[in-house]
Parts: C-alpha cells; structure tokens; sequence
C-alpha cells in the first residue's frame, strides 16, 4: 500500500480541477427536489457531461465505455469534484455505484454490453430492489418469490427503502427462487425493468421531509430468466459483491462532505462563542482525526480493489466507523448550535437527522460488526 500520489496522479488532478473550473459555472440551477423527473434530468446531464469529457467510469473497463484507470484516478477526482461542489451522482447512484460495479463484476458479455454503456451515460437509472419490511438487516429472510415459468420468472412480493424508484428505468432485485433451501442459499439477483405490468411504485416520506424512498409492490412481475444476474439460488454471493461496492467506494463523497462539514461547524463555533468551550474543540479535534484515518483507509481500500478488482471486508470497518463519526457530528453541531438546532432548515440539523440513517444505510452497524468480527478477526458466528 502506498498513501502517496504520483507525479502522474498529479498531473491528473490538475487535469481535473481545471476541467470542472470550466465546467461547474455552465451548470443550470438546481431543480426543486420535490420535482423528481426535473432532478433526473439535472442528475443525467450532469452524467452525461461527465461521459463526453472522459470522467464516466474512470475504473470501469474500456469496453463499458469506461477509461479502464485505476481505482486511484476515480479516488482523485471524487476527491476534486466534491472539493469544487460538483453534483453527486444523485438519482443514479445505484446503478453507477452497486448495480454497475456488481453486473461488470458477476454479469454475462451480453448483459455487460447492454447495460453498462447506458449507465454511464446517463441514459439510464437504477433503484435497488433488496430490503422488505420483514427483512432489514436480516436481509436473507426476504420473502419475495420468483417461480420459474419457461423463460421468465414471475415474482410477487413487496420490497420498502426503494431510492428514486419513482424515476428509475430498472431495479437490482433480490429474490426468493427456492424456498426450500436454506434462506442464503435460495436467493437470485435479478434485474427488473421498471416498466413492466405488476409494479406498483409509491413513495414514502422520511422523517427529514425528503422522499427519495419508495414501497414497491409486484404482482405477478414477469422478469426474462436472461435477466439473472450469476447462477439461480447464487443471488447471496452476488449480493455480497454488491455490498462490498457499497461499503467500499460509495461513501467517498460523503466522507469528504464530511470534513467539509465538519470544518464549517468549526468555523461557526468560533462566531458564536461555543469555541470557547475546552470539550467543543477537544471534539472536533478528535473527529478531525478520525476523519484523517478514514481517508487514508479508503486509499487502503482502494488500493486492494486494485489488486483485486473488488473491495474486501475493510469496507466493513470503514461503514462501522465513519457513521459512528458521522453521529458524533451530528451530537457536536446540535451543541453548537444551541436553539439554533429547532429550525429545521439548518444545514447541521439537517446532517444530525441524516446521521441517523447512516447506521443503518448499507447494512446496519450491528451487521458490520458481525462482518468485522467473523470475516476479519475469525470469530465464531
């Protein structure tokens, strides 16, 4: 593991940096985030630009219509964009992030070929189809069955925290193919187009007014048996791929939005007195480390996925630590603020209710506990 960049990595980065200098400034405004098909259209163009000047995929292979670099080059300019305000990946983020990664890692030339290039292109967007209401953390108890018939599998069950669903043109699906088996061993990963007769999309609303999530209901969903991802009943395997993406490399931009944070509630302690307090700046200080070992982890990480092209179990220790960081941001900006904390339009009250959900998102802090402590240190289960 090296944690320096290389010349070459440098001159990369200054590449970068003065493409989005000319870049960011076209941008058209920011649509109402109520208005789920103007955000699409922000989210898809903004992908798209970054397709047409070669930043899509930079570690996706070539024949995805990626650039084939290393893992390092995507870090560099995840790590420039979020630095700029770039946009994120937004209504995309599943298939740029899990469904993509997954279908280049386990998927057919033929499935390869026609999904990855429209992903990276904007022309298409995913939602992931996994979590029920009985099967949370428990993920494998999930109950949404797949009968085979002929060429197709149809599939009736409900799935819930279903992001953009609302916008998505296709959904990597967990389902049940053999309820008889094992509850790990009779699972399949699918993927389901969107527009298919039997899915009913209904979003929910969360606690911090957004409503990103939806319930989605299938009756009788005829999903083309060419549509599986890896063998019938090798859906947990394939999943598990997919959580490594999501535990490995997703939350790069969330970590380095972090630190911004992290560095603007400083900022407003030393405006409203609270810097005064010896526990206030003995708390950023320790957060401000802990933010410093995360990133230099994440190059850990990226380093592995290098020799291996898939992140392994660090992602674990990554997820389990940095929402544990993240929740104490979150309890640091309410002392700061104060009374400022009740308005629900400030930033850092916003950032302590999305520190909740971020012990649960991608796997609860129970379950990565569980990881670290089989998968790394051998525990017994």
């Amino acid at each position: 593991m090296d944690l320096r960049y290389s010349p070459d990595d440098d001159a990369f980065r200054a590449q970068v940096h003065a493409w989005l200098a000319d870049a960011l400034p076209a941008l058209p405004p920011k649509p109402d985030p109520e208005n789920w098909p103007a955000r699409r259209a922000y989210d898809t163009a903004w992908q798209r630009a970054l397709h047409d000047a070669g930043y899509a995929g930079l570690d996706w292979p070539a024949e995805a219509g990626g650039q084939s670099a290393s893992p390092t080059r995507h870090l560099i300019f995840l790590e420039e964009a979020e630095r700029a305000g770039a946009p994120y990946v937004g209504t995309n983020f599943v298939g740029l992030l899990h469904a993509g990664p997954t279908i280049d890692a386990c998927g057919t030339a033929e499935q390869k070929k026609r999904y990855l290039p429209p992903i990276l292109r904007g022309d298409e967007v995913w939602c992931q189809g996994f979590s029920e209401p009985g099967a949370g953390s428990d993920l494998a108890s999930l109950q949404t069955r797949a009968v085979r018939d002929g060429d197709h599998y149809v599939v009736t069950g409900q799935k819930i925290w279903t992001s953009h669903a609302q916008v998505a043109d296709f959904c990597e699906l967990l389902v049940r193919t053999d309820p008889a088996a094992p509850k790990h061993k009779g699972i399949s990963w699918l993927i389901m187009p969107m527009d298919l007769a039997g899915i009913d999309v209904r979003p929910m609303r969360t606690i911090a007014g957004s409503n990103e999530f939806s319930e989605v209901f299938l009756d009788e969903v005829r999903i083309p048996a060419a549509n599986r991802v890896g063998d019938e009943n090798d859906g947990w395997r394939v999943a598990m791929i997919t959580f490594s993406f999501e535990r490995g490399t997703a939350f790069v931009s969330e970590l380095l939005a972090s630190m911004q944070a992290l560095q603007r509630l400083s900022d407003l302690a030393k405006k409203n007195g609270t810097w005064g307090d010896g526990g206030v700046r003995r708390t950023i200080g320790h957060l401000v480390a802990d933010l410093d070992a995360l990133w230099a982890l994440t190059k850990r990480n990226v380093t592995q996925s290098e020799a291996t092209g898939i992140p392994g179990p660090l992602g674990s220790v990554f997820k389990l630590h940095y929402s544990e960081a993240r929740h104490r941001i979150g309890d640091l900006a309410m002392r700061i603020l104060g009374a400022d904390a009740l308005s629900m339009d400030a930033e850092h009250t916003k950032g302590w209710i999305h520190s909740m959900s971020i012990t649960i998102a991608a796997g609860t802090s129970q379950i990565q506990r569980n990881i670290v402590g089989e998968r790394i240190l051998g525990l017994p289960k």
